[in-house]
């Protein structure tokens, strides 16, 4: 089976491959694809979300092996700007150690990388979370307090909750540790690409921890923060992040805004 996705925009244009956070689907990304109709843009849905909830299982790698057949399949020059969040971004990374050669640039953001060694111990204290917030995680109360927490707009709870019921528990498991245990892969450090490592400013501090190693990593990587703005800033500000977005690919200045960090940034 192969990936639901999507395609709009300019077909003969430059390809822009926009992928999206754990849990969630291709829907949060419907701003960005306004923005950007002299694009071809593809919106793919992850293995085992939304409408690519039968491709299993997931893994980083696979998903990642799935979004370069795309690209080469369906961008005009075998090539993409690829733009992810949380899960996306990690997905760009794998694609960026892997086969750099489909990429054009990367802007990615809200990048978790693994902080603490993956234990017995820690383990067991995730599947005890999860075997509670599997009994719960369709409830509109949890489904709201989650939209509040990452500011996303009351009008898109039909989406957030079809995104969520959508993923199963096996799913579930297999999705958030390949997240939270997600590390660096070999090989990045020869994507001699240009990379952007964002983050809003309210996003968790392992976060921001991660672009620090984010940037040593990469070679021709920059990282910048989003100043009030929280994990998912595309649809908290999404003129902003268009605007980001543009200047990036044009290589051209940055609203005043965006702050770029340096090396004591990141603690």
């Amino acid at each position: 089976m192969n990936l639901y996705y999507q395609e709009n925009g300019a077909r003969n244009g430059e390809t822009m491959v926009f992928l999206h956070a754990g849990g969630l689907a291709g829907w949060i990304w419907e701003e960005q694809v306004k923005a950007f109709p002299d694009y071809h843009c593809l919106v793919p849905d992850l293995p085992e979300h939304g409408k690519s909830a039968g491709v299993k299982p997931f893994t980083l790698e696979d998903a990642a092996s799935r979004v370069v057949d795309l690209v080469r399949e369906r961008a005009p020059d075998g090539k993409a700007h690829l733009v992810g969040l949380a899960l996306g971004a990690q997905v760009i990374i794998q694609i960026l150690a892997t086969a750099p050669e489909v990429v054009r640039n990367a802007l990615i953001t809200g990048t978790l990388l693994q902080s603490t060694p993956h234990t017995e111990s820690l383990q067991e204290l995730l599947d005890y979370t999860l075997t509670d917030y599997k009994v719960v995680k369709d409830s509109r109360f949890l489904i709201k307090a989650n939209m509040r927490m990452y500011n996303i707009s009351k009008s898109h709870f039909d989406q957030f909750q079809e995104s969520t019921r959508r993923i199963k528990a096996d799913s579930m498991d297999r999705i958030l540790q390949a997240n939270l245990f997600f590390t660096l892969p070999p090989g990045l450090e020869k994507a001699d690409i240009p990379v952007r490592v964002m983050m809003g400013e309210k996003d968790y501090k392992v976060i921001k921890e991660s672009a620090g190693e984010l940037i040593r990593a990469i070679p021709q990587s920059e990282a910048y923060l989003v100043p009030k703005r929280g994990h998912m800033w595309n649809m908290e500000s999404p003129e902003l992040f268009n605007q980001v977005l543009r200047s990036f690919i044009n290589k051209e200045e940055l609203p005043p805004a965006i702050k770029r960090m340096d090396e004591g940034s990141f603690h």
